[in-house]
C-alpha cells in the first residue's frame, strides 16, 4: 500500500495508482506528484514503472522577470493548444509560502479558467528554497505527467533571474517572456537569461515602445551568433496575452525550434544532457543524506571550536571529515 500518500480514501496499490495515472485519472495523477514530493519510499519504484509510458510529451520552459504576464500567457498559450487538440499539464512553480512551507498557489488561483478543462491540468509546486526557481521535484513531477499521454508539459517559474537556468534544464524549448519597460532587454542579458532563451516573447506588445525594445532585443542577440552551420538564431515574438494575440505565432515557434533540434540531432542530446543533469542532482542529494548522520553532525560541532581559535580553518575540516567519510 502507499506510505500514506492517499488518506480518506480508498487505499491503492502502487500498481493500481500507476495503472490510473496512464489512464490520465486526475486524482491519480495528483497522488503520484504528492509521492514524489514527499519523498515517500514508492518514489523510485513508481518512477521506474512509468518510465516506458514516458518520452512523447514535449516541454516548454517559460520563465522571466516578474511581472512579465508568464501566468495569463500560460493560460492562453494552454486554450491555444486545446483548440489545435491537444493535450497539456502545467507545472506552475511558485514561492514558497513563509507559513506553511508549500506553494503560495497563485497560479492555480489565475489559472482557474483553464484547470476544469478535462485535457488540462494544472499543478502548482513549491520551490522549497530550491536556487533554480525551479523545484527540485517538477522534473519528477513532468515525468509522471508524460506517463499520463499529456502532449505539452509547460514549465512556468518564479522568474528570479540567473537562477532560472534551471528551467533550460527540463525543458526541450525554452521562453523567455519580456515587456517593452526600459532596462528590461539589457536586465536580461546581464541576469544570464539571453543564453538559456530559445526564443523572446515581447509581452504587453500593446505598450508604447514595445517596437523599439523589441529592436534592442534582436541587436543584442546580433552578439550571440557564431555563423555556425545549422545554428538556431533566436527569435522574438510579439505578443498581448491578456487580448490571447500572438499566440499562434508562439505555436507555430515552438513547432520551428522542434523541427530544428531533430533536424539537426540536437533533441536527443538535451534530453540526455538532462538526465546526466539529474543524476547528478541525485546523486549530490543522496551523497549529501549519507554524508550529514547525526553522528557526523555532532563531529563537525566538536571540532568547531577549532575553527573559532584559529587552529585550524574550516576547510582543514571539510577535508577531514571527507577522508574520514571514504574511509568508513
Amino acid at each position: 500500500m502507499l506510505n500514506g500518500a492517499i488518506r480518506n480514501t480508498k487505499t491503492l496499490s502502487l500498481d493500481e495508482l500507476i495503472s490510473n495515472v496512464q489512464k490520465r485519472d486526475r486524482r491519480s495523477i495528483a497522488r503520484a506528484i504528492t509521492v514524489i514530493e514527499n519523498d515517500y519510499a514508492e518514489t523510485a519504484d513508481m518512477l521506474r514503472k512509468l518510465a516506458k509510458s514516458q518520452g512523447q510529451a514535449y516541454r516548454v520552459g517559460i520563465t522571466g522577470p516578474p511581472g512579465a504576464g508568464k501566468s495569463t500567457l500560460t493560460s492562453e498559450l494552454t486554450k491555444k493548444l486545446r483548440a489545435l487538440g491537444k493535450t497539456v499539464a502545467v507545472i506552475a512553480v511558485d514561492p514558497t509560502s513563509p507559513f506553511t512551507g508549500g506553494a503560495l498557489l497563485g497560479d492555480r488561483i489565475r489559472m482557474q479558467d483553464i484547470s476544469m478543462d478535462p485535457g488540462v491540468y494544472v499543478r502548482s509546486m513549491a520551490t522549497r528554497g530550491s536556487l533554480g526557481g525551479l523545484s527540485a521535484k517538477a522534473k519528477d513531477a513532468a515525468d509522471v505527467l508524460d506517463a499520463a499521454g499529456f502532449d505539452y508539459i509547460l514549465f512556468e517559474t518564479v522568474g528570479v533571474g540567473q537562477s532560472e537556468l534551471d528551467i533550460a534544464k527540463a525543458a526541450d524549448t525554452t521562453i523567455v517572456v519580456l515587456v517593452p519597460e526600459s532596462g528590461d532587454a539589457v536586465q536580461a542579458m546581464k541576469s544570464g537569461l539571453m543564453e538559456i532563451a530559445d526564443f523572446f516573447i515581447m509581452n504587453k506588445a500593446d505598450r508604447e515602445g514595445a517596437d523599439q525594445a523589441v529592436a534592442a532585443l534582436k541587436t543584442i542577440l546580433t552578439f550571440r551568433v557564431t555563423h555556425a552551420e545549422d545554428e538556431w538564431i533566436p527569435n522574438v515574438v510579439k505578443t498581448v496575452a491578456s487580448k490571447a494575440e500572438g499566440l499562434d505565432k508562439v505555436i507555430e515557434e515552438i513547432e520551428r525550434h522542434h523541427a530544428h533540434l531533430v533536424k539537426v540531432g540536437e533533441f536527443e542530446r538535451r534530453r540526455i544532457g538532462r538526465e546526466r543533469e539529474r543524476v547528478h542532482e541525485l546523486v549530490e542529494a543522496m551523497l549529501r543524506v549519507d554524508f550529514w548522520s547525526d553522528k557526523r553532525q555532532s563531529e563537525l560541532e566538536s571540532r568547531l571550536g577549532k575553527v573559532m581559535s584559529r587552529e585550524t580553518t574550516s576547510y582543514d575540516i571539510a577535508h577531514q571529515m571527507i577522508e574520514e567519510f571514504h574511509h568508513r
